[in-house]
């Protein structure tokens, strides 16, 4: 059985790229230029969270939880899997 630690990374990775992907598709749908920028153009993706909150205040928050997943999963020692397997 995995260890619960990289169970928790993956789905907390998991929410984060779909969330991620739901503000893409609402800057599309905005217009297409929001779109397009958010995805050559670092950091207007924040700009347009910001800007476009009532809209994307739900998957901001749930991308946010998602990474502090992450974040306490490695903090609490899940493994990287970059080394050799024991």
């Amino acid at each position: 059985m995995p260890d619960p630690r990289v169970i928790v990374a993956v789905v907390g990775f998991a929410v984060s790229a779909v969330c991620s992907l739901w503000i893409l598709v609402n800057a599309f749908r905005t217009h297409v230029v929001w779109g397009v920028a958010a995805l050559v153009v670092p950091f207007i993706a924040p700009v347009y969270v910001l800007v476009h909150w009532e809209e994307n205040k739900t998957p901001f928050l749930f991308s946010l939880l998602g990474g502090t997943a992450v974040g306490l999963a490695f903090l609490l020692g899940a493994p990287l899997g970059l080394g050799t397997a024991p």
